[in-house]
């Protein structure tokens, strides 16, 4: 693994808000979400009514952006893939169990009304703060 995926990988935290975009026809649609890094994977958890599970139904392309911000210096990271709605039982369980706040918003890994999205990611954008080279890179 090259040193920068090394750096950028490092930098996800177990919870953050991302701004993930998704698409309704032509038109791209961004909203803040919460991304869970776990097990060397990246989810979301949302609600089955949801625009962005109707939205993520007829096209899986996605991306999202985490900013970065210290010490008034700024950058990004930009990732791009496809979601996967996850109807497995066992993985929704595990990862309700490890989310402390799912119980906020859903009664059991049962519940209707959770949604669980996985995303596999295809290309990586890293701004360093305070920088002006953009690293690129696949996954």
């Amino acid at each position: 693994m090259s040193n920068i995926k090394k750096e950028v990988l490092s930098i996800f935290k177990d919870y953050q808000t991302v701004f993930l975009a998704t698409a309704k026809d032509d038109q791209p649609r961004v909203r803040p979400v919460t991304l869970i890094n776990f097990e060397k994977s990246f989810w979301v958890m949302t609600v089955t009514k949801d625009q962005k599970v109707r939205q993520i139904q007829k096209n899986p392309r996605i991306e999202f952006c985490l900013f970065l911000s210290k010490a008034n210096r700024n950058g990004y990271i930009r990732l791009a893939g496809k979601v996967k709605i996850v109807k497995d039982k066992k993985t929704k369980t595990r990862l309700a169990k490890h989310c402390d706040f799912f119980n906020k918003y859903w009664k059991s890994a049962d519940d209707p009304n959770y949604t669980l999205l996985e995303i596999h990611p295809k290309e990586i954008e890293y701004l360093r703060q305070g920088e002006f080279r953009v690293h690129k890179f696949k996954l």
